[in-house]
């Protein structure tokens, strides 16, 4: 786990006892890198909120209608989000620069149009909103003292730990079952490793695009290196 999402993990463990989480529905999401260190992120698609509170009491209570030789329970569903809660939730995405549109398309689902630019001389995350709670990330860019990056889809896959599989509820509660889309990482700097099986795409800007289900096991990760 790098050391940032480490830091963030720990920052964020007492919300997370009381609060909900937000994982990825539908979406297409992008990073293009630059040589220059300049770098654009996008997000567009479903943001999904989960009380871990919520699901494990559902998980222990057990459904009644549950077969005596099931192995595993029935998925809770979600109690619906109040007025108040997808207001506030909503205010605090907009009120972050990068949020071009934000909206509630029920089921405890919003639909947000998200998309920044920058310098990488600093780390970046993506979600990271204390208002809304947001504190574990989904996609981390570590910048590093040797002029590279290490790119991390942390809630694209499903690898063992916070720092492989993103946030999980303390419950049998899959966070990941409605994920669906696309990661595609860009850049025209040197591209040092990537865990895609089928490989980068060359041209004036190195193409590495990964497929997301909901059993994606490895988080998207890429390493790229800068001239100066």
């Amino acid at each position: 786990m790098p050391r940032l999402t480490k830091l963030l993990v720990i920052a964020a463990a007492p919300f997370l006892l009381a609060s909900c989480l937000l994982t990825p529905g539908r979406f297409t999401s992008t990073l293009d890198i630059r040589a220059d260190r300049s770098f654009t992120f996008t997000y567009q698609g479903e943001v999904i909120i989960i009380d871990p509170g919520q699901a494990s009491a559902a998980t222990m209570q057990g459904d009644p209608a549950e077969s005596e030789d099931s192995s595993e329970p029935a998925p809770p569903e979600p109690e619906p989000m109040t007025e108040a809660q997808r207001e506030s939730i909503m205010e605090a995405l907009r009120n972050e620069v990068g949020y071009r549109s934000v909206e509630y398309v029920g089921e405890n689902k919003f639909r947000v149009d998200y998309s920044i630019s920058g310098r990488l001389d600093r780390g970046f995350v993506f979600p990271f909103n204390i208002d809304a709670v947001a504190l574990l990330p989904w996609v981390a860019i570590e910048v590093r003292n040797d002029r590279t990056v290490r790119i991390t889809g942390l809630a694209f896959g499903n690898s063992d730990g916070l720092g492989g599989g993103g946030a999980r509820p303390p419950s049998g509660l899959d966070p990941n079952r409605h994920r669906d889309g696309t990661f595609t990482l860009t850049t025209d700097a040197e591209l040092v490793m990537q865990n895609n099986e089928r490989g980068a795409t060359p041209g004036p800007r190195t193409t590495v695009s990964w497929r997301i289900t909901p059993t994606t096991r490895q988080p998207p990760t890429a390493v790229v290196r800068f001239a100066n």
